[in-house]
């Protein structure tokens, strides 16, 4: 195990987070997921499948699976991984057992409503946790586990490998294709929306200027827009010139007004306009 530094506040904050990322998972496939036996990938799509052929609790699997791989990526964490893993580990096999006194509740026949809703909440979900740095075991542990063996092959493309051997296993399980491309179309949808939570919705644009006359279009930002810049030392490749290359970070709203003050100045000045997911810092969200 290796060593990091702790923050009870932190931890307790995160542990909150934590337990209510686990409930979503749960609900996703408790309601949603293992009524129509769609596996959309993990250890607990693995255990809708076996769920559906030996009629084993999701919550038994999930903890039956997850403790040996608990084990053997013990030495591949931080303490606050571990723990973190433990807790997610635990949390998750709660939920699941508490979420399964609400199976009764059948809340829709259509295949396709139950995947994109649940994959709406099983996104959801993972994005909470993974916000945290946190996890719940199960392919995050295989893909830490197999690049300690395989280290030219990615933690995230291991994982996805995974996810992958589940999603076609419930097509074998099932018989059916349709079931396979509905998981497979859960995990997408899991997929894009975890990176929103995580990434989160707010995007920005940044705007990489090189130009003859960076003061000029430099106090001009700073005067009309009070907007920060940045003064980068560039250099041309083919004609070796040395310049100033201005960054600047502004909203989507103003992205037009910079343009336009940007050619008021220097109408062949170079601009690269590029998307930025979050800023945080002055003038925009505060760091947390």
């Amino acid at each position: 195990m290796r060593e990091e530094k702790f923050s009870f506040k932190e931890f307790i904050s995160e542990t909150l987070l934590l337990l209510v990322g686990c409930f979503l998972l749960a609900l996703s496939f408790v309601l949603f997921f293992d009524p129509h036996s769609i596996a959309p990938g993990g250890l607990t799509g693995l255990a809708i499948i076996i769920n559906y052929l030996f009629n084993i609790p999701l919550w038994l699997v999930n903890l039956v699976f997850n403790i040996p791989l608990f084990i053997i990526a013990y030495k591949v964490l931080t303490k606050s991984e571990c723990l973190k893993t433990l807790l997610g580990i635990l949390f998750f096999t709660i939920a699941l057992n508490l979420c399964e006194n609400l199976s009764s509740f059948y809340i829709t026949n259509d295949v396709l409503l139950a995947t994109l809703t649940g994959g709406v909440i099983l996104g959801l979900g993972l994005g909470v946790i993974f916000k945290i740095n946190g996890t719940t075991g199960g392919t995050d542990l295989i893909g830490l586990i197999l690049n300690r063996w395989f280290p030219s092959i990615s933690v995230p493309k291991l994982m996805g490998v995974a996810d992958f051997i589940v999603v076609m296993s419930s097509i074998f399980a099932t018989g059916k294709i349709e079931i396979g491309l509905y998981s497979a179309l859960g995990l997408y949808i899991a997929v894009i929306v975890s990176d929103m939570v995580i990434q989160g919705l707010y995007s920005a644009k940044s705007f990489t200027i090189i130009s003859n006359s960076p003061n000029e279009i430099s106090d001009t930002i700073l005067e009309k827009m009070e907007r920060g810049v940045t003064i980068l030392s560039a250099k041309g490749g083919y004609t070796k010139e040395e310049k100033d290359a201005l960054l600047v970070v502004v909203s989507k709203r103003e992205v037009s007004i910079l343009r336009k003050l940007v050619k008021s100045v220097d109408p062949n000045a170079f601009v690269v306009i590029s998307d930025v997911h979050e800023a945080l810092g002055e003038g925009f969200k505060q760091i947390y």
